[in-house]
């Protein structure tokens, strides 16, 4: 090891993998786990949250290349809040510093995370586009049904079912690197290694997934409603929550508490 060389923490997590598979409950208890280690530190997390939100603004300004760039970055980002987390939940506090984590460790192989899933999309999106023509492609990206509409033409079945085989494979792209970040930041897993099981640990616990899917919609529903100042605290509980399903999944360590379906301690 050289001397600028830096060794990775020990975070107190012993891996279970593939992971285990949870009831469909356990998927509330999350979020109620996650609210728990927001109210822990409630200023940090939304100084985090404001933080965060600059940077996605700064980075968009560049167009296209700054959204890529940020998508490719998601990892590395997410990565330092799950430092934070850990950190809160064994009665420390969060610390900026937290953030930066993903940047000082495992910052190649979190990065490899988000190019390969641009790559994969930026596939999808391409496969997408040559099937059904670009300017479909186009108005699919921007959301707007008019030209979708105009794109499909007479018989919209066609770009109908399109649109949901390109849905149905991303949530695989999806599942695959949703907990890579935790499993690599805490864990120091291989790229593959995390993405594999990340993959499986979505769809062992789906039913659980897709109960805390759909509370999550609920609740960000209701965080825009005034005028989107809910954001701070849902995209927080968004975060923690992640971290307590990686945690109820893939480990067992250290807690401050446990609760059924939520962090093992």
């Amino acid at each position: 090891m050289t001397p600028t060389e830096t060794v990775a923490p020990d975070y107190g997590l012993d891996l279970v993998v593939p992971g285990r598979h949870l009831p469909a409950g356990a998927g509330i208890a999350w979020i109620g786990e996650g609210w728990r280690l927001f109210t822990r530190a409630k200023l940090m997390w939304v100084i985090a949250v404001v933080m965060l939100f600059i940077l996605m603004v700064a980075m968009n300004l560049l167009q296209g290349l700054g959204t890529v760039a940020f998508q490719v970055l998601n990892p590395v980002i997410v990565a330092g809040f799950t430092v934070a987390c850990r950190n809160l939940e064994t009665g420390g506090d969060f610390e900026l510093e937290h953030l930066f984590a993903g940047f000082r460790l495992h910052f190649v192989r979190l990065l490899t995370v988000g190019v390969a899933f641009i790559v994969a999309s930026g596939v999808l999106l391409l496969l997408f586009g040559l099937a059904f023509g670009f300017t479909a492609l186009e108005a699919f990206m921007g959301g707007d049904a008019e030209k979708m509409a105009a794109a499909a033409g007479e018989s919209p079945l066609p770009m109908i079912l399109g649109v949901l085989v390109c849905i149905a494979l991303t949530l695989p792209l999806v599942a695959a690197t949703w907990f890579a970040p935790s499993l690599i930041a805490l864990n120091g897993m291989g790229v593959a290694e995390a993405m594999k099981a990340s993959f499986f640990g979505c769809f062992g616990s789906f039913i659980a997934f897709t109960l805390y899917g759909l509370a999550m919609i609920v609740l960000l529903v209701l965080a825009m409603i005034p005028i989107g100042l809910g954001m701070l605290v849902w995209m927080p509980l968004l975060i923690a929550s992640n971290y307590a399903a990686y945690r109820a999944i893939f480990t067992t360590g250290r807690s401050a508490a446990a609760a059924p379906g939520g962090m093992v301690g």
